[in-house]
């Protein structure tokens, strides 16, 4: 909306209280706002935009057409207004950022109920206390709660027929004293309603009463002469001033409080709550807001105050506040307290925004430090090697044969800077006779990036070669056969002084022994020959009758397995009587052996 369209409109806006809505072309609301004068109010949105702040020049921008309600008092004006943000929710007013998980402490709606944490609120009749933004100060109630009333945990359904009726027997926590039997009728309805009557005066802060229970119920047990029983409660009693004297506030004279305290920045405004109940602080809280417009602090107030109450069920009679603020509940008695106890509340409140910005501002440049070690350790690699990527991927060959016997390859994975070992894969060298270590890095560097290739999976950033000029030679030769050899970083490492070659250069790179990139290297290194002699023994294991018995024209596995069953070893076979042998595996075989053994 610009301003000769505002100005066309003007004439029509009265200057009484009322409220305003900007929408856009499609009807969306954009913005919702209050004011005394409703001609005033729109008309400083319009006029100088150098002295306007940018997220309003925005709003009119993006405005179609105003719309507005005029009222009879700016107190209206307050309600309509939290009512059609609530509905709306209008992008350009405040957003409350809410993304917490509360917790609550739950009364059941059953007979003897259980207390219970919870995080769902189910309205079945039952009561809900908080929510409680610390975890810790809910537990300590639970507990207090659980050391001065034995109260039931169990969920049977304790209805006065099913007890009656002997449907249900005492458990463990009967035995251990938690629980008072009421499974059994060990405890009646009455007796357990009446710790359930002070369960509730603890949630809401009456500490008072629940002190004034205890003693009195301990002075009924001293004057009956139950002296073990007004032990016990004294011990209770003496748990709950200790709980009492941690939670109270360093006044007597408050009473039920709501208190708020407000900061705001650029872009963020943040609200911190008190809940005071009978001079104990049992709640506390901070919001926060993200401004999308220069709201005042009373406005920000007035938004948050009604909603913050709700949320925590409070029916404190007085708010405490830094500035005059306009709430919708006319009853309620604002207060900006200039010194004494209420002040002092308000600076603790103030107090902890400035606790909790210092606490996000350490958390934001904590977070920004926090490097995770292996993306050091990659990027301390990137560096040492002169790498275009940082080596997320890193693949290691390694070959394993025994005077050219059973050649085995091995290629190890690296992702992260650590081991993947399901990406491991081990090679039979299928084109290579004898000890040619050369030509089999070839063949199996060749076969896997080739299988990789084609099947269209992602290629490593770096290829670490176990061996000096030579083998990493072989390797450079696959990868520009395949094309590839410039598109990866490619290096041998050589075992006697750990020095690091690249294809083409005959001067090797050395890198400080102490260097955590060097101890990546050296750590893919061992692993891949770990990885090769541990399949190079299996597969000597698994060949090693092969070469001498099913190596044996006509002999098969299956004869095989008998013969050293029969006889334990190649070497009793070819020492045996061939009687013993034929026994065994029959006069045929017997036969072909016995030639085998004689050539």
């Amino acid at each position: 909306m610009k301003n000769e369209d505002f100005k066309a409109i003007s004439d029509t806006i009265p200057h009484e209280p009322g409220v305003y809505r900007f929408l856009d072309s499609d009807g969306t609301i954009l913005y919702v706002g209050k004011a005394k004068s409703l001609k005033n109010r729109l008309t400083s949105y319009f006029g100088d935009k150098k002295h306007t702040q940018y997220k309003t020049v925005l709003l009119t921008r993006n405005a179609d057409r105003i719309e507005f309600t005029v009222v009879e008092t700016e107190h209206d004006a307050l309600l309509l207004e939290n009512s059609l943000i609530k509905k709306f929710q209008p992008r350009y007013n405040v957003m409350l950022k809410d993304g917490k998980s509360y917790t609550y402490i739950c009364i059941k709606n059953e007979p003897f109920p259980r207390v219970f944490f919870t995080r769902r609120m189910i309205r079945d009749g039952s009561v809900y206390f908080g929510p409680y933004t610390s975890k810790y100060r809910a537990n300590i109630l639970l507990e207090i709660i659980k050391k001065l009333f034995q109260l039931r945990t169990c969920h049977l359904a304790l209805t006065p027929e099913s007890i009656s009726k002997g449907r249900f027997k005492v458990c463990l926590e009967y035995h251990i004293k938690n629980c008072l039997g009421p499974c059994e009728g060990f405890e009646s309805m009455q007796e357990y309603d009446i710790k359930i009557e002070q369960v509730r005066n603890i949630l809401k802060g009456n500490l008072g009463s629940v002190k004034k229970y205890i003693t009195d119920t301990m002075k009924e047990h001293a004057r009956k002469m139950e002296f073990e029983q007004a032990q016990l409660l004294k011990e209770k009693l003496i748990a709950f001033e200790d709980y009492q004297s941690s939670s109270t506030v360093a006044s007597t004279t408050i009473r039920d409080i709501d208190v708020f305290a407000i900061h705001r920045d650029e872009q963020m405004a943040y609200v911190n709550y008190l809940k005071i109940c009978n001079g104990a602080l049992i709640n506390t809280d901070i919001m926060e807001m993200q401004m999308n417009l220069d709201d005042d602090p009373a406005d920000l107030l007035g938004y948050t105050i009604p909603l913050v109450r709700e949320r925590f069920d409070s029916t404190a009679p007085e708010v405490i506040v830094p500035v005059e603020v306009t709430l919708p509940d006319p009853s309620l008695t604002v207060t900006i307290p200039q010194r004494g106890d209420k002040k002092k509340l308000l600076e603790l409140a103030e107090n902890n925004i400035s606790y909790y910005l210092k606490q996000k501002k350490r958390d934001e440049l904590s977070h920004q430090k926090k490097v995770s070690s292996a993306e050091r350790i990659l990027t301390t690699l990137k560096n040492d090697l002169r790498m275009d990527a940082v080596p997320l991927h890193i693949e290691c060959f390694d070959n394993s044969n025994i005077q050219g016997t059973h050649p085995v390859s091995s290629c190890v994975v690296f992702k992260n800077a650590k081991p993947s070992n399901k990406d491991y894969r081990h090679f039979n060298v299928k084109t290579v006779t004898g000890p040619n270590d050369f030509a089999s890095m070839e063949e199996v560097v060749y076969r896997r990036y080739r299988r990789l290739l084609a099947e269209e999976k992602p290629l490593p950033q770096l290829i670490i070669i176990d061996g000096g000029k030579g083998q990493l030679s072989a390797a450079s030769a696959s990868l520009e056969k395949l094309g590839i050899l410039g598109k990866v970083t490619v290096i041998g490492i050589a075992k006697r002084l750990e020095e690091i070659y690249f294809p083409g250069d005959s001067l090797p790179l050395y890198i400080n022994k102490k260097s955590e990139s060097l101890k990546l290297i050296q750590q893919a290194r061992n692993e891949a020959h770990r990885f090769a002699i541990s399949f190079h023994r299996d597969q000597r294991s698994k060949n090693f009758l092969g070469t001498q018995l099913t190596n044996i024209p006509g002999i098969g596995k299956a004869t095989a397995d008998k013969l050293l069953r029969a006889f334990g070893s190649v070497v009793r076979i070819r020492e045996a009587d061939p009687a013993e042998v034929e026994k065994v595996v029959g006069k045929a075989n017997a036969k072909k052996i016995l030639e085998f053994f004689e050539e």
